[in-house]
């Protein structure tokens, strides 16, 4: 299992744009990749759970990566991250 954190920086939380982003994002890799935030856990390859997490602004999603490319998905999806909402996507 491979876990990273990632705080949201967009200032309208992580609303359908940039969860519907993740999902797709997120298919290409067999690894089960779920998303953490708070009390709440997400399929990140399912928009509608994504959504369902309410994630805010400054917020801290925490990812849980297994699976055969479990290092490639952290990898890929860490950058993903800093790189599609880094700047409030």
């Amino acid at each position: 299992m491979k876990e990273f954190s990632y705080t949201v920086e967009d200032p309208n939380g992580m609303h359908a744009r940039p969860a519907g982003k993740l999902a797709t994002f997120a298919k290409q890799f067999d690894a089960e990749i779920r998303v953490i935030y708070r009390d709440r856990e997400a399929d990140a390859k399912r928009l509608l759970s994504l959504m369902s997490l309410g994630a805010v602004h400054g917020g801290v999603l925490c990812f849980r990566i297994t699976g055969a490319d479990e290092e490639a998905a952290r990898q890929a999806m860490e950058r993903f991250c800093k790189e599609s909402w880094g700047s409030g996507a």
